[in-house]
Formats: C-alpha cells, structure tokens, sequence
C-alpha cells in the first residue's frame, strides 16, 4: 500500500505497512521529534501532531486517514516559532529529561493559533490532560507556555558558575526534539529487534521452537540462551538474572526473555516474534512475600532462599522504654508497588566498531556495569566493548538494571551488523524493576512530653524475583525508619523477599519514602495522644548535630538543615489553621549517596580541544533529566572561568570515570567534587591543550549498617532535609496547596532544584493519593496502560510552592546535598495527616485515594 500526503509542506509517499502514523514517521521518513512513549495506547502525548491545523495522537491515527492531508510535526514549525518555544522552556526551566516536551510543545501550539495571549493557565493546564510529563510537575511546563502565549521576553542564557539559574543543558535541542534519544539515533545497515517474553511466571521451559519465527519475512536471526557464549546471568549486585531462559529452565517473573528475533524492519521483528512457539510445564507462582519466606518451594531458580536480605540493628532496651512510656502506638502500614512510567521506553543500539569491538549506546543508569556484563555475556574483554551514553528520557531509578541491552549487544556481535531493540511499552511494565511494597509494622513510645522513648519496626518488603538493588532498598527502609528523629531506643529489621511477582529495585525515594511515611504516621498518633500539635512534637524530636540518630550514626553539622525547614514551615502551618485550613506536615530526611561502607568513586576528566575550542568536560553519571550535565558544566564555569557555551558535556567507557549506577542522589555531589577537583588539575597544568586533566572525588568514610564493629556507625556521607506542608480543605478533603521547604546545602542552580522539587512533589502526590501498580495470583501486572497507573494529571496537581533552604554539607564540594529523592519523601506522611484532620480517619495503607485524587471520594482507610 502507498499512501501520500503532505509532511511539513512537501509531498512525501509510504510504502511500507505500518500500525499507526507515528510509525510510519519515524520508521520510514526518520521524522523523528514525535516520540513513541506508549503506541498504540495513545496515553502519553508524545507523539502529538497536527492534520490539517488540528492536534492527533499519532499513535492511534490509522495511516490510511491521513492520504491527502497535511501534516505538521515540529521538524515543520516555521523557525521563529521554534525558537520561541525554545527559548521560553530553556528560560522557565520547563524541561527535565525532555521526553514529553515536543508533543506538548505542538498542543501549545494548537492553543496559541486559536487563543493567543487569551489563552488561560487553568485552560491549557486542562488541555494537558492527554500528555503526561513525570519530570516537572507541569509547574514551569506551564509558564514556558504561558510566556509564549503573551510574548514576554524571556531569558535563555544558559548559567554561570555554582549558584546561578539558567538555562538546562542542550534544552533548546531537547524542547524542539533535536537531541536524539537511543531510539531516534540511525545507522546504515540497521536491523531490529524484538524480544519474546514468556506466558507464565514460574514455568519451566520444555521447548523452544524458532522455526516459524525464522522463516518470517525479513527476519534476519533468531536467538537464544543456547546462542550465549559467555555468561547468562547479569546484575548490580547479585548476577542471578539470566538474559534469556533456556530449555529445560525454568522461568522467575512474567519479564522474563526467552529469544530475540532480528529483521529488517521493527515492525517484521515484532510480528514474527509472536511467531516464537514455546512449550511449558508450569508451577504454582509464590506470590505473597509474607507467606513466601517460610513456603518450601524456592520462587526463584538458580537460588536457595525466599530471603533475598535481612538488615537489623538494634540500641538500648527497647522493651522497658516501650512498657515506661506514657502513650504508646502499635500500627501496620502498608505501601504499594509503584511502575516509574518513564515516558521514554528502554531502547539499545548495537554497533560493531571498525577496530572488531562493539560500541552500545545505552540509556541506561549505569554505562559501566553495562560495559562489564555485556562483556561478560560476550565472553570478550571489556576493553573490547565502548558503551556510550545517550541521554535518556527520564528513569528514576528504573533503568539501573540492563533491560535489553544485553540481548541487542548479542545480537549485534553474532550477526555482525548493527542492532537497535525498543521495548514496548507493554514490556516495559514487565521488564523493569518497580518500586517496592512494604508492610511495616511499627511499636513507639514517647513520654507525656511528647519526647520519644522508643521505637521498634519489623518491615517486609516484595522484591520479586531477581535481586537488582532490592536487599540495599530494604537496607535503606530500615536505615530510615525513624526519620530524622532522636529516638533513644530502638529496634529494627527489614527483610528483602523474592517472589514471582515483578520485580522491585531502586526507584526515587529508595525504601526511604516507604519507611517515614510509616513514621510520619507515627509521630502524629503520638502527638494527638500527647495533646500537642504536629509542628510541635516534630521540633521537641527534630536531630540535631552531634545526636545520635537510628542506626547509631552521630550526625554532623549538615543535619542542622532538618530543623531550619522546619522553623521556615511554621508560618505556612499557623497561617493555614488560622484560615480553618486542615494541616499536614511532612519531616523527612534521604541519604545522598551510597554509604553502608561502600568506597564509591567518580573520575572527571577537563580537556582543552585546541581543534575546536570546545572544553570537554567527562564524568561518570547518567543525565536522565535531573540535571547533572548542567552541574558539570557550572562547576567548569565556576573553576575555569570559560564561557559555558564552549562546554561539551560528555559520558562513555573510553575513560575509566564511573564506578555504579547512578543512584542515590549522588550525581551532583559526585560529579560537582570531581569536575571541580579536575578543572583544578587542568589550573595548575596551564590548562594545556589536548590532554586529559583527570582527578577524582572518593568518599570512602562510611561503615555499614548493623556492623558490630561500629557501635555509632556513618551509614551514609550526606543527607537532604525537608518539610511539606498540605493544606486542605476541612469540608471537602480537597488539597489546596503544597508548601515543599527544602534544605540542598547549596542550590547550584535555583531554578532548576526548583523543577526537581516541583516533580517530585507531584511524584509523591501520586505515590500517596493514586499510583498503584498491583499484580495477580500469577504473578502478572493488572495495570497495563499509562493510564491505568493513577498517575495525577495537569489539572490534577495543586499549587506547589517551593523554598529552598542551604546549610551547608561538610566534607562536600560547595556545600551540596542531594536533591533528586528528598522531593516525595514527607509527601506521603503530609497527605495523610491533612486528611485525617478533614475526616478523623487514620490512614495507614497506599495509595489512599485511588480514584478521586486530590479530590474528596473513595479512599483506602484501613
């Protein structure tokens, strides 16, 4: 079938078959500014266009409809109007990884063309409702639009040195859809492929059959765990995740892969993978993690155990100071799973270089451990194998582990031809690690003074059934379970369980957010036994330097910060319940940085390019949105003194700089002390020309959680203080506003920890009211649409103000703290307690308002 019609003025033709426009965009005429977030579903946005001067989701728009018709993508926005845009989400901060931008960007358009300078904030904010961004919280997306709209001049500059606001790293390029993410990126030669998944959680696999799969058109190879030559099982930590399951294995979760198939087109590959015929004897999935750590069958093959980890401590008697105490609390919580809905699903390119190695491009979080397992995989020396980053289009945390990055690389290096595989977005559900459930049961105490005595959690949380990071998540909850709080007396264990359910690993927030919101419930059933406010028994409790804190640890100066969010919060909540507003608060701390006794490493590298005058500047993190290219680039401003303008930020494996994943709020401190340490080497070398200025930033002082060894052990370098304030509406339950105070040691660039902050909040609204990622008995999501998440909508999210506080991290490059997680953590605990004063109910399960969001309606209680 050729269809013809006009794309962005000139007369183009298709003649492939294709499922949908966007496909037949991006696949045949390489148009690639729509991005494909969720096709066919349609529930995303990103590939929003216009047909004849109206706004379609592509993805759903059948390709014969559009014969004849005119249609524009972005590539076709006459020049100045792209530079507009450009400059006013540059200048309002209103992109992080950039994902969603280019489709919002086209329905902004459509609004203006009809409104112009009439157009209405709450208008455009309703008009969003078929776009979802997960990075910004829709707060400067909308004042980008809106300075547009009126014509106000706006200014891109991107930043000077540490402490100025401007304009994010290549955000122009990103607004407009220039900057290509892994899935835009074409080579000559290029071959896809599609990955078969299995049909049951826990099965062993008695056959596979890849005949009719090979014999369909256009497909090139088809492979399996047979076709491995070197090692199956990849992971973080733990290499118990196998890259394929082969016959006579048996399979662990529904993610599970069990072939690639490689053809000439996306579309071939994906048709003839369903063509895979495989043979099962299937086995009763383990699917509840409480009952699975005593259950005699092992969920997980290649292991021993249901217990993935147990982390404990304990100090002082916590049964006498619980029986001493004048009020007690014993309460269950009970957290849910939780998918990252990254609009960008995972996407790996494979190429075989000229010298014999292969070069990978990888969004994924960490380029080194994806460098080591796929040579491992390959049974090839790492010198052998380049992985590069490309930015990706968001992550959270969820694409830590390798996706499809190992079957690609496989594929490539067997056929000896380029490969690109891009999960669906059906697959990515499944693939991925989530955020883990967590029941946690809680026994406090506190005196009649509200001061605390004691407090006792046991915690056990679902981390389906491969490892990832799930052990160092539960060592997190159990780390954090106190919150930010003297506590005297204390008892805590959190186990890890594997099950068949998906599997849980590192998401914002890392087992931190799961734990104080329990906490945060406990502190105020304290204070209403105790007869004092929230904000009180939160100051007369609060840590301070040189007190112990949870686990032992003796804290520093930097943890002065919790406090001074607090004082900055109490006007908010005394002028809130003077309007007869019902107030919750929030206190929460998260870890920045690895700790637990790891020696955590980055390198950076400054390089003076005499060709082209350009500075490279190298380090060892993912830019996933958050913004850590931007640091790189101030903190060379700030110690070099150049214009940012010749910066280069870049990140591959040809230099030895990164060490981990990027995880726990770590990147700016890591990178801003490692830039800063290099651009000082490149000062006292005269800055010469065409060499390597190296240096690198360790922290190697912390000591792991529960070691006896360290009665007051430092689990963890720096930490990021906040408060929250929710303010809602005593008749109605509706959220009226969130106040988001936090403490970042030092803001290298206001604006944009401003966005942070703005979308973690709207991350952890969604975590409290709505978002649920539930499976069933057979171990398989229940949610299989963007829109079946609960994820808050433009029009959904409340007024979000934010204050940024600054004491001072010591032992950290200008005094920084990590901002990336902090965001949702006092969220959860917030919500609960503005709404609690609405109607006098408890909450003590998650999410709590599953259907009506932040507004009044049905709502999990119990």
């Amino acid at each position: 079938m050729t269809v013809a019609f006009t794309l962005n003025g000139s007369p183009v033709e298709v003649h492939q078959p294709h499922p949908h426009l966007l496909a037949a965009l991006r696949e045949e005429l390489h148009v690639t500014s729509p991005k494909d977030g969720c096709s066919p579903q349609g529930q995303c946005g990103c590939c929003t266009v216009m047909i004849d001067g109206k706004v379609q989701i592509s993805c759903t728009y059948d390709l014969a409809k559009v014969a004849g018709r005119e249609v524009l993508t972005l590539e076709g926005v006459e020049a100045g109007e792209r530079s507009r845009f450009a400059e006013a989400f540059a200048a309002c901060g209103g992109l992080q990884c950039g994902y969603c931008i280019p489709g919002i960007v086209m329905r902004a358009k459509a609004q203006i063309d009809k409104k112009g300078a009439d157009l209405q904030r709450d208008d455009m904010a309703r008009h969003l409702g078929a776009h979802l961004c997960r990075c910004t919280g829709y707060v400067k997306v909308l004042d980008a639009i809106e300075a547009v709209a009126t014509g106000r001049t706006v200014d891109a500059a991107p930043p000077g040195g540490v402490g100025s606001s401007g304009a994010k790293y290549e955000a122009g390029a990103l607004c407009l859809g220039d900057r290509g993410y892994v899935d835009d990126l074409r080579v000559e030669g290029m071959l896809h492929g599609a990955l078969r998944l299995t049909d049951h959680a826990r099965a062993t696999v008695r056959r596979i059959d890849t005949a009719a799969a090979a014999a369909a058109p256009g497909v090139v190879g088809v492979f399996t765990a047979a076709d491995i030559p070197g090692t199956q099982r990849v992971g973080i930590i733990y290499q118990d995740w196998p890259v394929f399951i082969g016959e006579g294995q048996r399979t662990s979760y529904a993610g599970d892969v069990l072939a690639i198939v490689v053809a000439e087109t996306r579309q071939q590959a994906r048709d003839a993978a369903e063509l895979v015929h495989v043979e099962y004897e299937v086995h009763r999935p383990l699917t509840d993690p409480v009952a699975a750590i005593d259950d005699p069958e092992i969920a997980v093959w290649g292991t021993d155990s249901n217990v993935l980890s147990r982390s404990a401590y304990a100090r002082g008697d916590v049964d006498a100071a619980l029986a001493a105490s004048a009020h007690t609390v014993h309460e269950v919580f009970q957290t849910q799973r939780i998918e990252h809905a990254f609009l960008e699903p995972e996407s790996t390119l494979a190429v075989l270089g000229d010298d014999g190695g292969l070069h990978v491009y990888s969004g994924g979080q960490g380029v080194w451990d994806d460098r080591n397992q796929i040579a491992d995989l390959l049974a090839i020396d790492r010198s052998r194998v380049t992985v590069e980053l490309v930015s990706n289009g968001g992550a959270f945390g969820g694409k830590e582990d390798m996706s499809n990055q190992g079957q690609t690389a496989l594929a490539a290096w067997l056929l000896k031809r380029p490969v690109k595989c891009t999960l669906t977005r059906e697959q990515s559900f499944l693939i991925h690690a989530k955020r883990h459930p967590i029941r946690l049961e809680y026994w406090a105490g506190c005196d009649a003074a509200g001061r605390l005595t004691a407090v006792r959690v046991r915690g056990v949380g679902d981390s389906g059934a491969y490892a990832s990071v799930g052990m160092k998540v539960l060592e997190r909850a159990a780390g954090h379970a106190s919150g930010p709080y003297r506590v005297p007396a204390i008892d805590v264990e959190c186990v890890a369980v594997r099950t068949n359910n998906p599997v849980c690993g590192a998401f914002r927030g890392f087992g931190a957010n799961q734990a104080q919101f329990a906490m945060e419930g406990v502190i105020d059933r304290l204070a209403v036994a105790a007869g004092i406010s929230g904000w009180e028994m939160r100051k007369r409790n609060v840590i301070h330097p040189g007190e112990v804190w949870g686990p032992g640890q003796i804290m520093d100066e930097g943890c002065a910060g919790a406090e001074a969010c607090l004082d900055r919060a109490k006007p908010h909540v005394d002028a809130a319940r003077a309007a007869g507003k019902a107030v919750g608060i929030g206190l929460g701390l998260k870890n920045s940085g690895l700790g637990n006794g790891l020696r955590e490493v980055c390198g950076a590298v400054v390089r003076f390019r005499s060709a082209d005058g350009k500075v490279e500047v190298r380090h060892g993190f993912t830019e996933m949105g958050q913004g850590v290219h931007t640091v790189a680039q101030q903190v060379a401003v700030e110690e070099l003194g150049v214009d940012p303008a010749r910066i280069e930020v870049i990140v591959d494996t040809t230099r030895e700089l990164g060490f981990g994943q990027t995880t726990g709020s770590r990147g700016t401190l890591m990178v801003a002390a490692s830039v800063q340490q290099a651009c000082a080497a490149a000062r006292a070398a005269g800055c010469t020309p065409d060499v390597d200025h190296a240096a690198e930033h360790v922290v190697d002082w912390t000591q792991k959680l529960g070691d006896p060894t360290y009665p007051n052990p430092t689990i963890h370098a720096a930490f990021g203080y906040a408060v929250q304030v929710v303010v809602a509406d005593r008749e109605t339950g509706a959220i009226e506003r969130v106040v988001a105070i936090h403490d970042v040691g030092r803001a290298v660039n206001p604006r944009l920890c401003e966005g942070q902050i703005e979308g973690s909040v709207h991350m952890g609204l969604g975590y409290a009211l709505t978002e649920d990622f539930p499976s069933d008995d057979r171990g398989y999501p229940t949610n299989t649409t963007l829109r079946s998440l609960g994820i808050l909508r433009p029009k959904d999210i409340p007024p979000i103000e934010v204050e940024l506080v600054e004491v001072p991290q010591p032992r950290s490059a200008y005094g920084i703290k990590g901002v990336g997680e902090i965001g949702l953590v006092p969220t959860a605990g917030a919500v609960a307690e503005a709404l609690r004063q609405a109607d006098g109910q408890w909450r003590r399960t998650l999410p709590m308002r599953r259907d009506n969001g932040v507004g009044r309606g049905a709502e999990t209680t119990g």
